[in-house]
């Protein structure tokens, strides 16, 4: 009993750290930039197939449920992702779930050459410009890596960053410690600066 007991306590434990490392790396390297004119950056998972994979169905969700209240209008939904195995690349997959799928509506534009996560960052730059307003979408490590690369390739776009809505309490519960694994791994290369809290 005594023994069940201990395991029920450690993986409680273990959950509610995975938790707050989730909920730290969403927390990082964002403000409260102000301004009505706002991007949603997707960035895709690797996806084979011309249907969207799980990740990139998730990902995509997430990104529009990022959109600001009542900003839809105002608001660019940026899907990052080159071709990683068939001749679809992943920023077209997840734009046709977001529009066919969830009947999306709202503006959507393509990065459909990139291949890393640098290269997500680089290849979106041109497209957020002449926006007051950025979010990133990914798993929260994942997320926080791109702002980082976003602060090192133009600082001055960087301080436009805000929030993503890609960290929900108990969302991918069950695979939470192999995200809290992946995003330790993520985040390894990461300045001290550039993994503290910003709220």
């Amino acid at each position: 009993m005594r023994r069940k007991t201990g395991l029920a306590i450690a993986g409680a434990v273990t959950l509610a750290w995975c938790e707050w490392l989730n909920w730290r790396w969403s927390r990082t390297l964002v403000g409260n930039s102000g301004g009505t004119a706002e991007a949603v950056v997707v960035l895709g998972y690797r996806n084979p197939r011309a249907a969207a994979n799980a990740v990139n169905r998730w990902r995509v969700r997430a990104g529009i449920r990022s959109i600001a209240a009542g900003g839809a209008h105002d608001t660019r939904v940026i899907f990052s992702g080159g071709a990683t195995g068939g001749g679809v690349t992943e920023a077209q997959v997840m734009a046709d779930y977001a529009t066919s799928v969830l009947g999306f509506d709202g503006t959507v534009l393509l990065e459909d050459r990139s291949t890393t996560t640098w290269e997500n960052i680089t290849n979106v730059i041109p497209l957020l410009e002449d926006v007051d307003r950025i979010k990133i979408v990914s798993q929260p490590a994942h997320a926080l890596k791109a702002r980082a690369y976003l602060r090192r390739q133009r600082p001055d776009l960087a301080e436009r960053l805000v929030r993503a809505d890609d960290y929900r309490p108990g969302e991918w519960l069950i695979a939470k410690p192999l995200l809290a694994l992946y995003g330790l791994w993520a985040v390894r290369g990461l300045d001290a600066d550039e993994r503290k809290v910003s709220l």
